[in-house]
């Protein structure tokens, strides 16, 4: 016969199986090792989680994850620094990418995250993605080259190959990280060195192409 958890020990272990990576047994030694705790650190932890929403939100001007300001906006580290490039916009897909990139140590530009990639049979088409809010920082001007870091595979190119040719005629510098990303990779697992070689060689796309 199987002994079974008392009830909210399962349920705490459901809910740690649905983490990326965590299984049915790492879940149980994960929600074993809470029940330890005392109960000042599980206060703590449950309302880390409940206020989670409320402290941590996308960026207003970039998309990536920020701090909640005293005006209960939110705007990231690099949109707020002054010593920013601001003429120089890197795309990325999501905003975990953006640390990537920082740790190459490199770029000193500012970014813009689209919220995804273009992707028709997983639902994510052009209007899904944050293209509207891309499309108004660079109608704003100030911009002059526009870096397009999206991961090489399918998906990455032919998202990369659709901003390319629907800013080609914006006057804009459009550019994409050259070699050391092996092709059909996530660039989410690009270590440093090899992603301060793909930006120090960017070339240039032109209609769609790479020059």
């Amino acid at each position: 016969m199987e002994i079974k958890y008392p009830l909210p020990l399962q349920i705490l272990m459901d809910h740690l199986k649905n983490l990326p990576g965590v299984g049915r047994r790492t879940a149980e030694r994960m929600a074993l090792t809470m029940y330890g705790w005392d109960d000042p650190r599980l206060t703590d932890l449950a309302e880390t989680l409940r206020t989670l929403h409320e402290r941590v939100g996308l960026c207003r001007e970039c998309g990536n994850l920020a701090d909640s300001g005293p005006d209960g906006s939110f705007l990231c580290p690099i949109c707020a620094s002054p010593a920013r490039d601001r003429t120089t916009l890197c795309v990325v897909e999501e905003a975990s990418q953006i640390r990537v990139i920082e740790s190459a140590g490199v770029f000193r530009g500012i970014y813009h995250v689209l919220g995804g990639r273009i992707a028709p049979l997983s639902g994510k088409t052009p209007e899904s993605l944050t293209i509207p809010a891309l499309k108004q920082r660079l109608a704003s001007g100030g911009i002059r080259e526009l870096i397009l870091a999206l991961s090489p595979d399918v998906e990455g190119q032919a998202t990369a190959i659709y901003l390319s040719r629907l800013f080609q005629d914006s006057g804009l510098r459009i550019t994409r990280p050259a070699q050391g990303l092996p092709a059909g990779a996530d660039m989410l697992y690009a270590d440093p060195a090899t992603m301060a070689a793909a930006l120090s060689g960017r070339t240039r796309i032109t209609n769609g192409d790479e020059e």
